[in-house]
């Protein structure tokens, strides 16, 4: 039985704090794998300047490229229109039956769970593996856990917070200052938006 991580987003571009971000779940949880999954169209939130979902897959796939424990789906790509997380984890379900899938999220979503689209499905399909960004936020996700989560089924693991917070949106603003986001994006990935001309105004 493996334990699989789940990381969902609209990588609009994927950057180094996703990386990052998954490395750790990794490490802590005992991942034998993280499976990126880049979302057709968020169904939590309109995304500015969003880069065909081609271009994601493939912003994706070669930020992934050298880490032979990292995986990308295009499951929610070829299901088009908008995704809703327990439909995608009950497919991985029937592809992952023996083993157990760690939902990997940040704070702004953990807080929210409750109001998605079937939270039981999801909770009966996966743990939740919670990033806070500081201690403040430890402590409120902890008591929504226990107060609202719970109660409905949820099984979550909330962690430290090691994370370095990087900024899609700041990467697409300054797209064309090298100096400014470079270091922010694996190196490839850098260069596969220039070469296509991706998020220029």
């Amino acid at each position: 039985m493996k334990k699989i991580g789940i990381l969902g987003g609209t990588f609009n571009p994927i950057h180094n704090g996703h990386i990052q971000l998954a490395r750790y779940c990794q490490n802590k949880l005992g991942l034998d794998k993280v499976i990126f999954i880049p979302t057709y169209t968020p169904p939590h939130k309109a995304s500015v300047n969003l880069a065909d979902s081609s271009h994601r897959i493939s912003m994706c796939k070669t930020a992934v490229l050298s880490d032979n424990n990292f995986e990308v789906s295009d499951i929610e790509i070829r299901r088009k229109g908008k995704s809703y997380t327990f439909e995608t984890l009950n497919s991985l379900k029937e592809l992952f039956p023996e083993d157990t899938l760690y939902l990997i999220m940040g704070a702004d979503m953990f807080l929210t769970l409750a109001d998605w689209k079937n939270p039981k499905v999801i909770f009966k399909n996966a743990v939740i593996a919670a990033i806070p960004r500081n201690d403040s936020d430890k402590s409120d996700m902890t008591d929504y856990y226990n107060r609202v989560l719970k109660p409905l089924g949820a099984n979550a693991v909330i962690l430290d917070n090691p994370v370095e917070q990087v900024s899609s949106t700041y990467i697409r603003d300054n797209i064309d200052k090298p100096e400014l986001v470079s270091n922010l994006l694996d190196k490839n990935v850098y260069e596969y938006i220039a070469k296509n001309n991706i998020y220029r105004k």
